[in-house]
């Protein structure tokens, strides 16, 4: 496979990946794919935002989520998220301290 296409079918499968989270699962809390995963829908606005750096492209958190989320982080909020239960606060704490540190 030439680097062209892998670049391609790499951009396509994190296109659909994007789509699942944001369109077909919205029910799948962020806390909850950061505590089983390790990861989140935040993780990869960051990684985004991290990318646009690489390439000399500034980039706020807020423009990053904004554009992987496809709205604003207040309205992904109001229209998605649900309160934490202690049990998934206590485990968030572990799991963001393993994969993110003090990069958040």
């Amino acid at each position: 496979m030439d680097d062209q296409t892998r670049l391609e079918l790499e951009a396509a499968a994190f296109r659909r990946l994007r789509q699942h989270l944001m369109q077909d699962r919205t029910d799948v809390q962020n806390i909850d794919m950061m505590n089983l995963a390790g990861f989140c829908r935040n993780c990869l606005s960051r990684w985004y935002q991290e990318a646009a750096a690489e390439k000399g492209i500034e980039m706020s958190k807020d423009d990053a989520r904004e554009t992987f989320y496809g709205m604003t982080m207040a309205d992904w909020k109001a229209n998605y998220q649900t309160e934490a239960n202690d049990a998934q606060q206590d485990a968030f704490k572990t799991a963001f301290a393993e994969n993110v540190g003090d990069k958040s």
